[in-house]
Order: structure tokens, then C-alpha cells, then sequence
């Protein structure tokens, strides 16, 4: 059987990192006699330069019929300085996410031994930090409406919208992935504020007891960033919703070391799509530098969750442990010493796997 990958590498270092991501599924392949099939498709600012739509039909035709979807990075400075563009790179991000029905967002959060030095947080705090953040990805502020401008163009609303069966089951998603780690779950609301926050929570208390051996705790949002920054190590499984996910995620990633060692699985109705959860780093673009390890770190779990492959997306994880034990890393984590390029991470990677 023949897997179908939708490669969509996008913006920036986006092509660089997807193609060190595609050497090692393909070492994977050979190694345990798997067959995939990949194909390339236009997402972002690319696709605006080149058909003037950042997620065009073709692309979400080949999407719908691929078994998973291997994502670079999306956007451009270009659009970022100029608040008046019509159409925007983010706009295909935030299209895909919805037509393809990718509710929930997956993003591990973890140290690496060798990493723990780079963490702006002390050693102890974050030595053994292992959290899942679990966001939702297709409701809320995000795209709620309505959202515009008044006329005179001096005031500007955006709407928050959630409904109970969007809520209940980003909800159910947290529990059963609690129940297979410590058993612990957070959920992060502004219930003392927000009227779609005590919508959360009421949920929340109508499912929780449907999972009597899960420990469930709510947690207004600005506790938890605080929380995640003085005790990270509390955390097991983290679920809430878009906009807050969005920040908290952001932050709870830099306490690895490396934002560039973090991957994530957007899980979905018709397709899953993997990710790192870094941007398109335009100023790196072309010159070969760029950390590929969350891509790669992606791919694993696209193995893991998408194909039900345990096995290979471990190997792929003892890989990127290995190389950087070994020092064979790009500059960003380097720390003066010997920097390796893109491709060659990429180039060793492969090789552990193939040689394991």
C-alpha cells in the first residue's frame, strides 16, 4: 500500500527544512519497506506571487485525497509590512485549517538534555518538562463573525463564537489523550470574563465526569501563562481554545531551548496536516542554515498519529536525540562550536536511520 503525502513546503526556509523532512521519511521507508507518494503543491505567499491565492483549489483538491499533508511555513515580510493587503499569506493558513476540518492542534512540549543550557528558564524548572497543548484550531476570535471596520474606519470589532459541539469535542480530544499519559488534565479559560469561557468550562464539567480516572482542573489563561513559566512541570495535557492556545503555545515553546526543535499535528475531519510550529524565517531563506529538527520531529509524528506507525516515528525521534548529542546541529543551537547546514543535518539523520 501506497501512502499519498501532500508536500506543501510553502514560504521562506519552508522548502529547505520539508526536503531534509522528505530524506528521512524516505530512509524510514527503506528501512521498513513502506512506499509513499508524494506531491508538491503551491500554500502562502508563494502561491499568492504565482496564481493570487494562498491556498488554491488544486491544493486543497490534493490535500483531500492524500492520507497526510507535510507542511513547511507560510509568510512574507512584504505582507507583514503592509497592514492593507487584501489578500495575505495567513489567510490560506486560517482557509486550509477550516475547509480540511483541522480542529485540533497538537503541540508536545519537551526538553532536550543537551538543550537544557539554551532554556531562558532555570534548569530545575524545566528539567523533565513534558506537556501536551492541545489547541482548538477552527472556532473562535479567529473566525468569528462579524469582523471588520466601521466606516469611518476609526473603530474595528472582531467576534468571538463557540459552539457546544466545537467545545465538546476539542474537550473529549484532551481527556483521551490525558488518559494515555499521567492522567491529568487542564483547562484554560477566562470563564470570570468571557461568556464563550464559561461555555468552555460548563462543558467541561458535563464531560469530565465520563472519564472518572482523569484528574481535570480549570485554569483562567493568564495563570496559565504564568504557571507555564514558574512551574512548567505541572502540566501533563493543556486543552483550550484558539486565541489562547495560540499565545500559550508560543510561549510554552521557547522553554526547550529552541524553537526550532518543536514540532506539531494538526489533527483533522478529512486529513491531518504536520508542521513545525516556527515561521518561514525569510532572512535565512536559500542560505542553507535553518534548523530542520522540528520538521523532521513533524514527520515523526505524522508517522505516529496518521499512520499508526509507534515504531519508525520513535526511530526518527532517537535519531534527532543522537545528532544532537553528537553535535550535529545548525547554528541557532551550535553555540560557537562547529555549525552544520541544513542539508547536512538532514544528510546524517537519514544515515542513523538507514544504519540502525
Amino acid at each position: 500500500m501506497a501512502y499519498k503525502i501532500a508536500v506543501l513546503p510553502g514560504d521562506g526556509i519552508g522548502p529547505e527544512i520539508v526536503a531534509q523532512a522528505k530524506k528521512v521519511c524516505d530512509a524510514i521507508t527503506k528501512k521498513f519497506g513502506h512506499e509513499f507518494e508524494y506531491t508538491e503543491a503551491l500554500v502562502g505567499a508563494t502561491a499568492i506571487d504565482q496564481v493570487g491565492d494562498p491556498y488554491p483549489a488544486d491544493t486543497h483538491e490534493l490535500c483531500m485525497n492524500s492520507d497526510a499533508v507535510l507542511f513547511g511555513a507560510i509568510g512574507h515580510p512584504k505582507f507583514d509590512n503592509d497592514p492593507s493587503a487584501k489578500v495575505r499569506p495567513e489567510q490560506g493558513l486560517l482557509k486550509m485549517r477550516k475547509t480540511l476540518g483541522l480542529y485540533a492542534n497538537l503541540r508536545p512540549v519537551n526538553t532536550f538534555k543537551s538543550l537544557i543550557h539554551k532554556s531562558p528558564l532555570k534548569t530545575e524548572l524545566v528539567d523533565g518538562a513534558d506537556f501536551m497543548c492541545i489547541r482548538e484550531l477552527t472556532g473562535g476570535i479567529y473566525f468569528g463573525r462579524p469582523q471588520g471596520r466601521s466606516e469611518d474606519g476609526q473603530t474595528a470589532y472582531d467576534s468571538c463564537v463557540y459552539t457546544a459541539e466545537e467545545i465538546e469535542r476539542i474537550i473529549r480530544l484532551g481527556f483521551e489523550y490525558a488518559g494515555k499519559r499521567r492522567k491529568k488534565l487542564t483547562i484554560v479559560d477566562k470563564a470570570n470574563v468571557l461568556a464563550t469561557s464559561r461555555l468552555w468550562r460548563e462543558i467541561g464539567q458535563k464531560v469530565a465526569p465520563d472519564y472518572p480516572d482523569i484528574e481535570v482542573e480549570y485554569m483562567f489563561v493568564d495563570n496559565a501563562a504564568m504557571q507555564i513559566i514558574t512551574w512548567p512541570k505541572r502540566f501533563d495535557v493543556m486543552v483550550t481554545e484558539n486565541m489562547f492556545g495560540d499565545i500559550l503555545t508560543d510561549e510554552a515553546s521557547v522553554i526547550s531551548g529552541s524553537m526550532g526543535m518543536l514540532p506539531s499535528a494538526s489533527i483533522g475531519v478529512h486529513t491531518s496536516v504536520f508542521e513545525p510550529i516556527h515561521g518561514s524565517y525569510p532572512q535565512a531563506a536559500g542560505k542553507n542554515i535553518a534548523n530542520p529538527c522540528a520538521t523532521v520531529l513533524s514527520a515523526a509524528m505524522m508517522f505516529e498519529y496518521a499512520f499508526g506507525m509507534m515504531k519508525e516515528g520513535a526511530l526518527i525521534r532517537e535519531a534527532v536525540d543522537q545528532s544532537l548529542e553528537a553535535g550535529v546541529v545548525t547554528e541557532d543551537i551550535a553555540d560557537g562550536k562547529k555549525a552544520y547546514s541544513t542539508s547536512e543535518v538532514g544528510d546524517w539523520l537519514a544515515e542513523y536511520i538507514e544504519k540502525a
